[in-house]
């Protein structure tokens, strides 16, 4: 009897946590979607094969979709100002797109056309200011490129990444901002936080060793969130093995100076989304990964299965109880009741 109360009590705790979630499919395409953006009650999305496109939350027998280019590009970002959205291809050349909200109408209004161009992540800190960043050139130089006024252009720094450092196109979210913070999470042989602080007028980084898994170039830091400038969570692991959970969780308490590592061991292994729920100060945070649908309720220190929904890669919350997900071929809409 000893043995079986455990495995009741473990049995009936997860049954009843199945009972407060529930998924539903709302958008099937043959399309792999790593980049979302919320927006007039919609879900926009970028993916591969040129599409971009949204479903309407309320009604999703209201969607539309476009292609914004005839050749098959890779999208892996998406961001937004006030009347725009813009998506930058994976590969070379990296095309910068512009996309009207209201008309769908799109241009090409920036160039990257080094051999070494992949744009890794997009993300507005506001309607005026953006950044992405993409695997280096031959220099090593960490490269971005900057948003601002309207206009986009190489971002010079001196910010040199190590050998066999580089970051994952995974879920557009290993770029991050608090006022005049961003945060900027790497991967593979080394993986590192690269902190920003950018007031208009002063430029300072900060760079900051991880104990997250590293050392593979499969290995790092996927995605990142943080609450303000203080507290943050980094979430990635190894996707050639993605079972493998130790040291692929970790929280800060000091902006990303130091960072803790949470649930090794104890977690649904490789993850690539992760992102804090909106009011809850921090404590509760959702992550998502191709094998799993994770939920924490004490600021990433433990962490729920709450679905073994497959082929999901990024996750955005609605409100406090309605999360997005899209990865392969879908979008889909989890109620969180707890």
């Amino acid at each position: 009897m000893k043995k079986i109360f455990p495995i009741l009590f473990s049995f009936l705790g997860i049954l009843l946590f199945s009972q407060q979630v529930s998924l539903e499919t709302i958008f099937n395409d043959k399309i792999s979607i790593r980049a979302l953006e919320v927006y007039d009650n919609k879900v926009w999305y970028s993916g591969t094969d040129s599409k971009f496109g949204y479903v309407d939350l309320k009604n999703p027998q209201n969607h539309k979709q476009i292609k914004l280019s005839e050749k098959k590009l890779q999208f892996r970002t998406l961001g937004q100002d006030k009347n725009s959205f813009y998506a930058i291809n994976i590969e070379s050349p990296a095309e910068f797109f512009k996309i009207d909200k209201k008309s769908l109408k799109y241009e090409i209004v920036f160039k990257d056309t080094a051999k070494t161009a992949f744009y890794d992540a997009l993300h507005f800190v506001n309607d005026k200011l953006a950044y992405t960043f993409s695997d280096a050139d031959k220099d090593s130089k960490l490269k971005l490129a900057l948003f601002k006024n309207g206009k986009w252009s190489m971002f010079e720094n001196d910010v040199k990444l190590n050998e066999g450092e580089a970051a994952f196109a995974a879920s557009n979210t290993n770029i991050a901002s608090y006022r005049n913070f961003v945060w900027i999470a790497t991967g593979g042989k080394t993986s590192r936080i690269l902190r920003l602080f950018d007031n208009g007028h002063i430029y300072a980084w900060d760079i900051f060793n991880t104990p997250v898994i590293q050392g593979e170039s499969s290995q790092g830091i996927y995605s990142i969130d943080f609450l303000d400038d203080k507290f943050g969570i980094a979430v990635g692991g190894d996707y050639t093995k993605q079972a493998d959970n130790v040291n692929n969780i970790a929280t800060t308490n000091d902006g990303g100076k130091t960072w803790q590592v949470q649930a090794s061991g104890k977690n649904a292994g490789y993850t690539t989304c992760v992102k804090i729920k909106p009011g809850s100060q921090g404590k509760e945070i959702i992550a998502v990964g191709d094998q799993h649908i994770s939920y924490s309720s004490d600021f990433g220190k433990t962490w729920k299965k709450i679905s073994d929904e497959k082929g999901f890669f990024v996750c955005q919350w609605i409100d406090g109880n309605t999360i997005v997900f899209a990865g392969k071929d879908k979008i889909s809409v989890m109620e969180l009741k707890l």
